[in-house]
């Protein structure tokens, strides 16, 4: 297959980083084991999106419904979060040039696990390269209701005028409003379903499904997907071309 050329590969590109469980599963392994090995794979990849100049990566990390998982599985993903951001890793994607920042409901976390994510965000503020937005504790419903809740407030104070809210203003108020929309999903593990996330975001977004558990997704699977998403046409709503028209 012809790989991706620079006017073809994306600019922002989301995954959704399932079948972590299942790998485990496969292999008798515990939960953890196989979080712990899908936090390897996200370290992969985001040196996958480095090398090929990606603008922005955003990471499904954990979801607002991942806390009803049973509690020994959240408390090891909790662990394994606040291992991730302790580790030389940081400082070598801080090397990288990489910025990395988190999206969603941050306040669910612990206190230290809250203080280590702004440290991370501190240290790599002023970073140029590529861009890592890890959503942790988020959900795409939350975060239009939470774009809801601002706008109100701010016309209910009188900032702005019911009148005045269109798309764009929503836009404005959601997690990733500085950032383009996604061009590119990734979802791992054989489903087929966006599952609550960047719900607003995906509107125009291309979808690529890997049957392959994130755990083994490498660099060869992340070309396949670049591939297929350069073989595709985005119209966004319009026509293809005018020989799509009808005459």
């Amino acid at each position: 297959m012809t790989a991706v050329t620079n006017s073809e590969i994306p600019q922002h590109i989301a995954i959704i980083m399932d079948g972590n469980n299942r790998w485990a599963t496969a292999r008798g392994l515990p939960a953890k084991s196989g979080h712990r090995y899908g936090a390897e794979t996200a370290r992969d990849i985001v040196n996958s999106c480095i090398s090929r100049n990606i603008k922005y990566l955003t990471l499904f990390a954990f979801s607002s419904e991942n806390w009803m998982r049973p509690s020994d599985e959240v408390r090891g993903l909790m662990a394994l979060f606040l291992s991730v951001l302790k580790r030389k890793e940081i400082n070598q994607l801080h090397k990288k040039n990489v910025r990395l920042c988190f999206i969603g409901n941050r306040k669910s976390f612990s206190q230290k696990l809250q203080t280590n994510m702004q440290e991370v965000e501190q240290l790599t503020r002023n970073n140029t390269g590529t861009t890592v937005i890890v959503a942790a504790d988020y959900g795409g419903r939350w975060d239009i209701a939470n774009a809801a809740r601002n706008i109100a407030k701010k016309v209910e104070s009188g900032e702005i005028t019911s009148e005045s809210i269109d798309s764009e203003l929503v836009q404005q108020h959601t997690s990733i409003s500085q950032y383009p929309d996604p061009d590119l999903c990734i979802r791992t593990g054989g489903e087929h379903r966006i599952s609550n996330f960047l719900l607003w975001q995906f509107a125009y977004t291309e979808f690529y499904f890997s049957d392959c558990y994130w755990p083994d997704f490498n660099d060869d699977n992340f070309q396949l997907a670049l591939d297929e998403f350069a073989s595709r046409q985005r119209r966004f709503g319009g026509h293809e071309d005018k020989s799509d028209q009808d005459e």
